[in-house]
């Protein structure tokens, strides 16, 4: 479990705060969503739960993150790196060999695993995201989506409990954004992988997601369930968070009073179409 305390942080060159008094749990094994706009402390925060602050980045720093009862402020971020595995928006800067096989081994041989069991951890990592069939393959010839499942390849050969992404999909079309999404969530459900993910794209947050934290100026300003951050979007609008269309037009139909008090906001298309549906059908009724 990622437990945060009373977290504030403000770099050396700054006057202001990056993260101001945050307080989150996320439990072990869930899939957790953050969102925010650009600049409300995201990545400070992601930062922070890998142990990059106050170890590379330094500044001012208050309050507590503890990965499993370990404070990240005493620990080594390289020894934290084997518990949390980060993946970076552009993979490119996390590689440093040619093939895919020498990406992952390179990891696997730098933290010191024993050699009898890095043939085994490449295969099962190359198998767990798919990317067996490029393991020969040169890196720099590899698609977008191809080399960032190789980057998420080479952080799970290492076996993290928790796979910290910061916006992972940031520079990839729709179906290679989904097909990160669905990789993940597959890591998360067989593998029990905690996923920490920060993005943009609010519609696959929503689906993939258990549970959403919103940030707005280094704050917290909202977490809780998916659907829990989504009924109130007026602190979703003041916070810069572009929702989904399904869950604006279920709080339009709410506003007129057409929604019936036991239905919940909607987020798929397939709620929005039913919720639509139940409404024409109990007026056509009524009439």
């Amino acid at each position: 479990m990622i437990s945060i305390k009373n977290l504030s942080f403000r770099y050396q060159e700054s006057n202001t705060f990056a993260l101001d008094n945050i307080s989150l749990e996320i439990p072990k094994g869930d899939f957790f969503g953050i969102i925010g706009e650009s600049g409300a402390g995201k990545t400070t925060l992601s930062n922070c739960i890998n142990g990059l602050i106050p170890h590379h980045f330094r500044g001012e720093y208050f309050g507590t993150v503890a990965v499993d009862g370990t404070d990240t402020f005493d620990t080594n971020p390289g020894s934290l790196a084997l518990r949390v595995g980060t993946v970076f928006q552009d993979p490119d800067t996390q590689m440093v060999a040619d093939i895919v096989e020498d990406e992952i081994r390179f990891g696997l041989e730098n933290f010191g695993i024993p050699k009898n069991l890095i043939e085994g951890r490449i295969t099962s990592a190359l198998n767990d995201t798919g990317t067996a069939p490029l393991r020969q393959r040169r890196i720099r010839n590899l698609s977008g989506g191809q080399k960032q499942k190789v980057a998420i390849a080479a952080i799970t050969a290492l076996e993290p409990d928790i796979l910290l992404l910061d916006e992972p999909t940031g520079e990839l079309d729709p179906a290679s954004s989904r097909q990160i999404f669905s990789l993940l969530k597959t890591l998360n459900k067989k593998k029990g992988i905690t996923v920490v993910i920060i993005e943009q794209k609010i519609m696959l947050m929503c689906e993939f997601a258990a549970h959403l934290a919103v940030m707005a100026h280094g704050r917290l300003v909202r977490s809780g369930t998916v659907r829990d951050v989504l009924s109130d979007v007026t602190q979703l609008e003041n916070a810069g968070i572009n929702y989904p269309r399904t869950v604006r037009l279920y709080h339009e139909l709410a506003a007129r009073n057409l929604v019936p008090g036991t239905e919940e906001v909607c987020i798929t298309t397939a709620e929005a179409a039913a919720l639509v549906a139940k409404i024409t059908g109990s007026r056509e009724t009524a009439g």
